[in-house]
């Protein structure tokens, strides 16, 4: 994923988690590396000390929460046994006392860490620690879903002689992302999501086809007609797309049926090919 995606999308779950009032100050930062991550994101603090701060695992508090892979906190920083102190003048500087690290986790691999804190030695509850692990989470969702938009780019730049095989789970991982798209709430982030799935689309075609663009659909299909087709094109019944993204069947049976007639198509088989050569479907 681009380090600018990155460092939004961190960002975003740093002003998420302030906006919830449990925790006036909130920064993070996302490893570069297998064992070390620099705090790169600040929200509420007043100066400049934690910024650029190399976080090794297992150090700190936060280093701490990567190398368990669970949510930890202190009530006063610099007076706590529970952890190491390697990084307690950055924070004294900030003047934090009560602070809380959360893993952001993808794939069972720990990605960053997002921290919230106090200026007042006191004990975190419930609140703070649910609006950190919610913010997290939010953030581990967007950080999947750009890791699988550019595994899904870089596999269909695969030579041309790639196994067809390859090209099936193409198109299947293309199904689950679009899916995603559609439960995704950022709209910045959807249109994101479905800019790739595009892309990918077009990229799909090229290959198969050299020396020759994809041709042009006289019409556009709506977004869940190209979901629907994507289903389809996998061999999936209308009842097996309606459950993979969440409609009812009579409502794919509708966007199938308003597809086939914008493709010119009179067969499901036949909606794919023209799609396909629409370079909207891989």
């Amino acid at each position: 994923m681009a380090h600018s995606a990155a460092a939004v999308d961190l960002q975003t779950a740093l002003l998420r988690l302030r906006r919830s009032g449990a925790l006036p100050v909130a920064f993070g930062g996302l490893f570069t590396g297998a064992r070390q991550f620099h705090i790169s994101a600040l929200s509420g603090t007043t100066s400049r000390s934690l910024h650029g701060l190399a976080i090794s695992a297992g150090n700190g508090l936060g280093g701490k929460a990567a190398s368990t892979s669970r949510p930890m906190s202190v009530a006063d920083y610099r007076a706590s046994r529970a952890i190491s102190h390697e990084y307690d003048a950055a924070v004294e500087a900030e003047g934090l006392r009560s602070v809380l690290a959360v893993p952001v986790v993808v794939r069972r691999r720990v990605r960053g860490v997002l921290y919230g804190a106090l200026r007042e030695p006191l004990a975190l509850g419930d609140r703070p620690l649910a609006a950190a692990v919610e913010a997290a989470r939010e953030l581990e969702q967007s950080l999947a879903v750009h890791d699988e938009a550019q595994r899904l780019l870089s596999v269909a730049q695969q030579p041309t002689e790639a196994d067809p095989a390859l090209w099936e789970e193409v198109r299947e991982a293309h199904v689950d992302l679009r899916a995603l798209a559609g439960r995704v709430t950022d709209p910045l982030l959807r249109e994101e999501i479905l800019a790739a799935c595009r892309r990918l689309a077009r990229a799909s075609s090229s290959p198969r086809h050299p020396g020759r663009p994809p041709e042009r659909c006289p019409v556009e299909l709506s977004p869940r007609e190209v979901d629907v087709l994507a289903c389809v094109a996998l061999g999936a019944t209308n009842a097996v797309a309606a459950e993979r993204l969440g409609l009812r069947p009579e409502t794919v049976k509708s966007y199938l049926r308003s597809s086939m007639r914008k493709l010119g198509a009179h067969t499901r088989l036949q909606a794919v090919v023209e799609a396909r050569r629409a370079g909207l479907l891989p």
